[in-house]
């Protein structure tokens, strides 16, 4: 397979147009369009759909370019190994991270990221799913679980701390709980499937309370701001209610019952894969961004 040939598809995908991606390349359009149909042919595959106006890949095209994506990067993760080749980070980096955290705490440092690499195209998949990064052709995920998966490689962004919330006229009206038990007669809001809130007592004891929510939903901002609201008490992490937290439309909760969570902040990346340095330079930026306490906990529940 020639590379010459991987590079011209993975622009024409980018570029939308063969005659972009020819100019790109310093070819004619015609040597483009020649060059792409015999190596449509050499794999038995239409790549993409061809017309006047656009050019936009098929079921096989999108299927084939994080792979091809991936071989590019891995010639030149070779080179780079031999001495030769140009270890600035550039091209496509794929990231894959959880909705609302990407909102509040990725998308916002952008600019400044891109301004240090700007050789750097940043395509982001922002879902609160667990993406297949291999099967999606993804360099890096952010994630907040319990990782136990040894197929990928992890470093540790955060701690993922969570605390109960309610808005001041919730307590105003309904009164604030003393303790977990009295949580079965107040509205309690739940995010996603966390419906298991676990708390450890004032003597060190742990007690696991099965939650029966008046309101669901599978987004934290979402939940954040119906507790500000006033429509419950919302188990939250810290990184989606500080903000609230500082202004004090929603007020911690049962401070002698911390909450126990096992989960954290991850940057994971597969381990069939050297760690490039497009992905190095991204998990090293958003450490640096977030800090050895995360930004958002600086003096909030002192």
């Amino acid at each position: 397979m020639d590379f010459s040939d991987l590079t011209l598809f993975v622009r024409i995908a980018r570029l939308a147009s063969i005659s972009a991606a020819a100019r790109d390349l310093g070819i004619t359009p015609a040597a483009a369009s020649a060059r792409l149909a015999s190596f449509e042919k050499e794999l038995g595959s239409r790549l993409v759909h061809r017309t006047t106006r656009v050019t936009t890949l098929t079921e096989d095209g999108a299927a084939f370019l994080p792979h091809a994506e991936h071989l590019l990067e891995s010639a030149e993760l070779a080179r780079v190994a031999l001495g030769r080749g140009n270890a600035t980070p550039n091209g496509v980096l794929r990231i894959a991270a959880p909705s609302s955290f990407a909102r509040m705490h990725i998308v916002p440092g952008l600019p400044e990221f891109t301004s240090r690499y700007p050789d750097l195209r940043l395509d982001m998949r922002i879902s609160d799913s667990v993406v297949d990064l291999v099967e999606g052709g993804f360099d890096v995920a952010v994630r907040y679980a319990d990782l136990g998966d040894s197929s990928f490689v992890a470093r540790r962004i955060a701690p993922d701390k969570r605390v109960l919330v309610a808005s001041p006229g919730y307590l105003e009206r309904h009164g604030e709980p003393q303790s977990p038990e009295e949580l079965a007669k107040h509205a309690c809001l739940v995010v996603g499937t966390l419906d298991l809130w676990t708390f450890q007592g004032p003597g060190g004891e742990v007690t696991a309370k099965r939650i029966a929510p008046t309101l669901r939903i599978n987004d934290g901002g979402a939940v954040r701001d119906a507790a500000r609201d006033g429509l419950g008490i919302a188990l939250m992490a810290t990184w989606c209610a500080a903000d609230e937290i500082r202004a004090g439309s929603l007020l911690p909760i049962l401070r002698e019952f911390p909450l126990v969570s096992t989960q954290t902040l991850w940057a994971i990346y597969p381990s069939s894969r050297e760690l490039a340095p497009k992905v190095r330079v991204f998990i090293d930026w958003l450490v640096e961004r977030i800090g050895p306490e995360p930004y958002w906990d600086r003096g909030l529940l002192r």
